[in-house]
């Protein structure tokens, strides 16, 4: 594969990728519980964010279906990029340092160019999410608009629309997927090392085709305390998030050499 100026992908310095056990993760979170408790203050106010942003979009978009259900499950497209002050607390922990909140988000300036074009990716990604979820639900109500009431009963208590349900879920999971396999180590190495975009996710991808029983598990912790987060009206994610961010740069960590 070339890149731009007759670059060649192989060409670019890879880093070696180490092969786990299947319940690695579970050391992951633990380490990122240790975290937490090293730095609190800074990690509980990244959860706090999370936690009154989303609750505020939501409430924002209650009464417009596809964009609700956009917004939760998009959380999972453009968290690994929200999540990168997190990993500057790890990383700095790991060295000795305690930095504040505010210092963490300097994280954002280091490296900058490689997060915002990442940062691109994954907003284009959220688009074209939106646009096939604004004409399946416009197809669905045949031109028609549900409210937040109707979203729940007719479509997913119901189970009028059980193919439209399953349809969408498993469109969504592919490109959840998709994002998850690009981006597991990405953010953090283009934190750690200064890499560029495109051999941060190119690592990505060879570290969940090394290990994709281990990453499988990590994958279906995330989405299940997310989801668990989601069932506390997202003020689980005040502790569920700061542990999930500091655990998956322990999985980078883990992961690369």
């Amino acid at each position: 594969m070339r890149l731009s100026h007759g670059l060649r992908l192989d060409a670019l310095p890879q880093p070696g990728i180490r092969q786990l056990p299947t319940l690695r993760a579970l050391t992951w979170l633990k380490a990122g519980w240790a975290d937490l408790r090293a730095n609190p203050l800074p990690s509980l106010a990244y959860g706090l964010l999370f936690a009154l942003g989303g609750d505020l979009i939501l409430l924002t978009l209650l009464d417009q279906p596809h964009l609700f259900t956009v917004a939760l499950s998009g959380f999972f497209l453009v968290a690994p990029l929200l999540a990168a002050g997190l990993y500057e607390l790890s990383r700095s922990h790991a060295n000795g340092e305690r930095l504040m909140f505010i210092d963490s988000l300097r994280c954002y300036r280091s490296n900058g160019e490689s997060l915002a074009l990442f940062g691109l990716m994954l907003a284009l990604l959220m688009l074209l999410w939106e646009r096939f979820s604004a004409v399946a639900f416009a197809l669905l109500s045949g031109g028609g608009a549900f409210n937040g009431s109707a979203l729940l009963t007719e479509i997913i208590l119901a189970g009028e629309h059980l193919p439209f349900v399953l349809t969408w879920l498993i469109i969504g999971a592919l490109l959840a997927g998709l994002v998850f396999t690009l981006a597991v180590v990405a953010v953090p190495m283009m934190l750690d090392r200064q890499t560029d975009v495109v051999t941060a996710m190119a690592t990505s991808l060879r570290a969940t085709l090394a290990n994709p029983a281990p990453l499988l598990v990590w994958a279906a912790l995330i989405v299940g305390l997310t989801v668990l987060g989601f069932a506390t009206l997202l003020f689980g994610l005040v502790v569920i998030m700061p542990i999930l961010g500091h655990a998956s740069w322990h999985a980078y960590r883990d992961l690369v050499e």
